[in-house]
């Protein structure tokens, strides 16, 4: 069931934002090589105890996990796309990391990633970090009053394809609000004009997740939880909880 936020509801999950940015700031603060990934959730988690925040990820159980997360961030590292748990893995100069965060504030959750050079990387590199966050301007882009779901899949997709990109088959967004994972899922590809008509109330986790090889297949490894690249190539990850108001998508997990 999709449920509409009233403007406090918002308000609420504005703040909820607000310390996932922080928290990704901070790990994204003490990204270099040489760190091991566990220091980077370290980070996170003082971020949201020191804000009287909970993380939205530890714990987290879905049906189709064999056990609860383990951590308060995805650290998804090259060919990882998402739901990578912290570990004692070391950070390597020119690895892409994709860091996932949410956090829930007097009952409402705010979703963000981020995806980050460590060190000096290379321009493919690049170009897929930046086309991915690309893709995701495109679909908060499109996410207003009236359009239809799809158009966010499909201006997501638009992006991706012209530039020769993969997009994970089966993984997009959500709708968010008094919890992680809402009614409606949101497509990361999808013709134009199909779907739910977007309207004022709505809050939505955008994501899209790009792959440099062009290709749409992905794999769970078996911790049962990290998603690869069925062709080993590097993948990026941006995302951003948004409200839809009358003047149109408002961004949520910025500072």
């Amino acid at each position: 069931m999709v449920e509409l936020k009233t403007e406090s509801e918002i308000a609420r999950m504005r703040e909820a934002g607000r310390v996932v940015a922080r928290a990704l700031a901070a790990a994204a603060a003490v990204a270099e090589p040489g760190v091991q990934l566990m220091e980077l959730d370290a980070a996170a988690a003082r971020v949201m105890r020191e804000a009287g925040a909970k993380p939205s990820f530890l714990g987290y159980h879905p049906d189709w996990a064999p056990t609860p997360y383990p951590g308060t961030l995805c650290l998804s590292v090259n060919e990882a796309i998402v739901h990578a748990p912290p570990s004692r893995a070391e950070l390597r100069a020119g690895d892409l990391l994709s860091i996932d965060c949410g956090a829930e504030l007097d009952g409402y959750h705010g979703d963000a990633a981020i995806t980050i050079g460590i060190g000096e990387i290379d321009p493919a590199a690049q170009a897929l970090l930046d086309t991915t966050r690309q893709a995701l301007e495109a679909g908060i882009a499109a996410a207003r009053p009236g359009a239809r779901m799809s158009d966010i899949g499909h201006a997501i997709e638009t992006v991706a394809r012209t530039a020769g990109y993969g997009l994970a088959e089966g993984m997009g967004g959500h709708g968010i609000g008094t919890a992680m994972h809402e009614d409606p899922p949101v497509p990361n590809t999808g013709r134009p004009g199909r779907g739910l008509r977007l309207t004022e109330g709505l809050a939505l986790a955008i994501e899209p997740m790009l792959t440099e090889g062009g290709g749409d297949g992905a794999r769970t490894l078996g911790d049962g939880w990290t998603i690869v690249t069925a062709d080993g190539s590097r993948a990026a990850h941006f995302e951003h909880t948004i409200a839809i108001t009358a003047e149109g998508p408002v961004v949520l997990t910025v500072p």
